[in-house]
């Protein structure tokens, strides 16, 4: 302000690059006081107050300040009362006096009239602001890991089986074990079978295992909730289990409904090998929501499908029946997958006379991704070639071919730790379907 003094902005200063020294800030409030500035002085003693409850110059500072007389704590008088009970000018002289007939009685501490603080912190609330400002989740009984309406359930897409390039083997197993009882409900009701489900892909990565689950969603005309290890995970105990049970209620409530459960192997893991107490929580909460106990309609209308690059590393209680009893191998694309894919990367870019049947030849044990890789490659080589000579040069079968070479089938890694699995490790014959692929690619 103008009319401030040098000591008054030197110390408002001083305040405002120390807030939280309440001496200083008290001592400015006391000279602001001495100033007849009582409004700027409750101020300053209220945010002493903010950062120093309880503290007796800070409280005694405001009474001043609002104009309250200071009381004594041991007599519950005035300060400026005499505490003997005489009048002023029986002590100073020394003389008696005649008391009043009927001299009244101290109130006990109890009935004493105290400082009306709730009235001062209403007095000052517009001058200083909260110190702390509440959560509107926690003020609502919400917690941190949400609640089940946080999940997001995609619609029926349009991608259906038809949209999976060749792989006829793996749509006729679908076909057979999955989607035709849930097609032919007259059927079902026949049988007996329930409107329930659960199916564990497995294979290399990258050879569309998340495709084909939005397909089989597309074909049952049903919503689409992907989780993932993220998802589920949280750093409170308990908060992971219930995320799962939010999760699973949500596709209840959307029935019908996918649940796919991607990279299983990290959120269903053997428990016998985990030694975190919180993920052996986690799949013993799965293994509930896949009983559907947790509910008293059961799972009805909810469809779970997974999805694993390692299916060994999986709990062996999630693959039994009534669970994800059904298990089916997503291998490479064969020839007229790939052909499908190759088209599809190249669709958009410019090509001349690509050969694509040399192409296919070449990509044998070519995963979706690197499929796309090698038409990433090409393209690279051919934008680097016009960017050099200044004029733009077509994708040709030679710069797909090159690509091919340079790139390595990143299925080959996973095929030599699972031929161990299917040769010394196929209980109860569940991996028999890779024992026969490899066998007719001659790799045992």
């Amino acid at each position: 302000m103008a009319d401030e003094s040098p000591l008054i902005r030197s110390l408002r200063a001083a305040v405002a690059a120390a807030p939280g020294d309440v001496p200083l800030r008290l001592h400015f409030a006391e000279l602001l006081l001495s100033e007849g500035r009582n409004d700027e002085a409750v101020t300053e003693a209220a945010v002493a107050l903010q950062h120093a409850p309880g503290d007796a110059d800070a409280r005694a500072l405001m009474m001043r300040a609002m104009g309250v007389p200071p009381v004594e704590q041991s007599t519950g008088k005035p300060v400026d009362e005499p505490s003997t009970g005489k009048p002023a000018d029986e002590q100073s002289l020394g003389k008696p006096v005649d008391e009043p007939a009927a001299r009244p009685v101290d109130q006990p501490a109890a009935d004493r009239p105290s400082f009306d603080w709730d009235a001062a912190e209403q007095q000052v609330q517009d001058l200083v602001g909260p110190r702390f400002l509440e959560d509107p989740q926690a003020a609502d009984g919400e917690g941190a890991a949400g609640d089940a309406a946080a999940w997001d359930v995609d619609a029926p897409g349009a991608v259906r089986l038809a949209d999976v390039g060749g792989m006829e083997e793996v749509k006729d197993r679908l076909e057979a074990a999955f989607l035709a009882p849930m097609r032919n409900p007259e059927l079902r009701r026949l049988y007996g079978k329930s409107l329930r489900g659960g199916l564990l892909l497995y294979g290399p990565p990258g050879c569309g295992k998340t495709f084909i689950a939005r397909a089989v969603a597309g074909e049952l005309g049903a919503n689409f909730l992907t989780v993932s290890l993220s998802d589920v995970l949280d750093m409170w105990i308990g908060a992971s289990e219930k995320n799962i049970h939010d999760i699973f209620e949500t596709a209840r409530r959307q029935a019908p409904c996918v649940v796919f459960l991607d990279e299983l192997d990290a959120l269903g893991a053997k428990r016998s090998r985990t030694h975190h107490s919180g993920l052996r929580n986690v799949v013993n909460q799965l293994l509930t929501e896949l009983d559907g106990i947790a509910s008293g309609a059961g799972n009805e209308g909810v469809f779970v499908l997974a999805a694993t690059n390692v299916p060994w590393d999986v709990d062996i209680a999630l693959r039994r029946p009534g669970r994800l009893d059904r298990t089916l191998l997503v291998l490479p694309p064969d020839a007229t997958a790939r052909e499908a894919i190759l088209r599809y990367h190249l669709r958009e870019r410019p090509i001349e006379a690509v050969d694509l049947g040399k192409l296919v030849k070449a990509t044998e044990d070519f995963s979706g991704a690197d499929l796309a890789h090698v038409c990433e490659t090409a393209a690279e080589a051919a934008l680097l070639d016009s960017a050099r000579s200044g004029s733009v040069r077509l994708i040709t079968t030679k710069d797909l071919l090159g690509a091919a070479k340079q790139i390595k089938p990143s299925t080959e890694p996973w095929f030599a730790a699972a031929r161990n699995v299917a040769m010394f490790a196929n209980e109860g014959g569940l991996y028999d379907d890779l024992l026969a692929h490899l066998k007719r690619k001659r790799k045992l």
